[in-house]
């Protein structure tokens, strides 16, 4: 029998705008980038906005309602969506649920947008609901923390826990534009602000040994909150991030997920430790881990491993937690190199370390080291809290 074969290629495009006062009346750049696109009858906007940042800026709602009659190319919904932040809106589905709620009660078609203002967590979310309505409404991405403006809000997941399990439910669909407001990071806590530079200090690690250089240099003013340095970091990342996404397999196909570098074992603690380890920080964690790792199986000098360690303390992160250490085979964080591989759906990747910013994938794990690696920074994190 004959058969019919049929390829085709999508073509996906989308900028990353950087700026400062994003709804102010005078900054025009939300307003040129929704005037920009093809005309069509009709078209809105309907935002959700993450909880946290509208209880940080209480006039955020105000502001955007005031920018819109101002400045009108589309029709806001003026039924704004106050969401929680954090894991917590992943993890249930209602907020997921009340997003399809207002794209059927407000007639939100495939030429309209939907916009999420807020942290990694309602970026996900917002995303997921805003590809599988109509199969694919129009997505803008705001993030407001540094990890969500470094990493996940730049990038093309979009996703919802389900089963215990991270991302469990999830699409791969970049947004239509995304837009950095250096504003939202003035009213983040100190914990906040510190979290997002762990994705930094992985992409620069596997990536950009230059970057890492000067993550070190900068440590300093990083953690005295200078906001031109932090600004600097996460349009650093951000391109090393977007360079990667444009690379050979952008929507994860094969088995490889160099991005996750040091992620193995974060999303296993966020997990165990009931979300109370934020994301950062946990991959703050999980980069010791497998730094160390590396050292010990013999791929990194200690030279190197030490000063990848020394720079996470210096920037005030924990480097282990009590669940991260393999004390068996039934170790609760084992658990995640058996998800981590489902996940990927096919053979165990792990990304390793050869050098400061030259990373290996290795497709297995020998838990007598992973041990040992455990107990080096148990050990070096107590020396350095009693000191």
């Amino acid at each position: 029998m004959e058969h019919l074969h049929q390829s085709f290629t999508i073509k996906y495009e989308y900028n990353v705008f950087f700026s400062s006062g994003l709804f102010a009346p005078t900054n025009s750049l939300l307003n040129d980038f929704l005037a920009s696109a093809p005309a069509q009858d009709n078209r809105k906007i309907f935002f959700v906005v993450d909880a946290g940042v509208a209880e940080a800026q209480p006039q955020l709602i105000e502001h955007i309602k005031a920018y819109f009659k101002l400045q009108n190319p589309v029709q806001l919904i003026d039924d704004i969506l106050i969401v929680p932040g954090g894991e917590g809106v992943k993890n249930d589905t209602k907020y997921f649920e009340q997003v399809l709620e207002a794209v059927n009660q407000h007639g939100i078609d495939r030429h309209s947008y939907i916009a999420a203002i807020g942290g990694g967590s309602v970026l996900d979310m917002v995303g997921y609901a805003a590809t599988v309505a109509h199969r694919g409404i129009k997505h803008i991405r705001i993030p407001t923390t540094v990890l969500s403006q470094n990493d996940s809000g730049i990038g093309v997941k979009n996703g919802i826990n389900y089963f215990n399990k991270k991302n469990f439910l999830g699409t791969f669909a970049p947004p239509v534009a995304v837009f950095n407001d250096e504003t939202f990071l003035n009213t983040l806590s100190d914990r906040d602000w510190r979290s997002g530079i762990s994705e930094a200090i992985k992409v620069a690690l596997i990536k950009d040994r230059e970057f890492f250089e000067w993550l070190e240099y900068s440590a300093t003013d990083l953690v005295q909150r200078d906001l031109p340095v932090m600004n600097h970091l996460i349009w650093r990342c951000a391109k090393l991030h977007l360079e990667h996404i444009a690379g050979a397999d952008p929507f994860e196909s094969g088995s490889s997920r160099p991005l996750d570098f040091g992620h193995w074992s974060a999303h296993k603690l966020e997990y165990l430790t009931n979300f109370e380890v934020r994301h950062g920080e946990a991959v703050a964690m999980g980069i010791a881990l497998d730094t160390v790792y590396s050292n010990l199986s013999g791929r990194l000098s200690s030279a190197e491993s030490q000063r990848v360690t020394d720079l996470l303390q210096q920037l005030g992160f924990e480097i282990t937690h009590p669940l991260l250490q393999v004390d068996g085979e039934d170790s609760p964080v084992l658990a995640g190199l058996q998800e981590f591989r489902e996940h990927l759906g096919g053979q165990l990747t792990i990304m390793l370390l050869n050098a400061i910013g030259e990373g290996e994938e290795v497709h297995e794990i020998d838990t007598v080291l992973l041990k040992q690696a455990g107990k080096v920074l148990h050990d070096l994190q107590f020396w350095v809290q009693h000191k």
